[in-house]
């Protein structure tokens, strides 16, 4: 049988990067919330603090980040709370930027679609 990834990493290993904090509640951070660097990585900042903001220069999902940092989820969200907390990145869910009139489709836009989709 072929080991995955996170099966490369120790218990120990997590538990040494993270400090041995719990996981943060799920309503902190949602693993599609947006992650934002606002700032470059200082001299003797901690690896996976660095990759992550090296990672959020343009916005980058939670599930993205541990994806990439071969982490569990509630591990990177325990990583990126430490930094949202310093200031160094910017979290913001998908939909809390409000939908305006001009960005949603015309109703007529909408009916020829569903009428191209009947035809099918």
């Amino acid at each position: 049988m072929t080991r995955g990834p996170l099966e490369h990493e120790t218990p120990d290993r997590l538990y040494a990067v993270t400090r041995g904090r719990m996981p943060v509640p799920d309503d902190a951070l949602d693993v599609v919330s947006l992650i934002m660097s606002e700032s470059e990585s200082e001299p003797g900042m901690q690896s996976e603090y660095r990759r992550i903001l090296a990672l959020c220069v343009r916005p980058t999902a939670v599930v993205e980040i541990a994806s990439y940092l071969r982490f569990p989820v509630s591990v990177t969200k325990i990583l990126l709370t430490d930094l949202l907390d310093s200031g160094k990145v910017s979290a913001r869910h998908p939909s809390a930027s409000p939908a305006t009139p001009a960005r949603l489709p015309s109703l007529d836009l909408l009916q020829d679609v569903l009428r191209g989709l009947q035809q099918l």
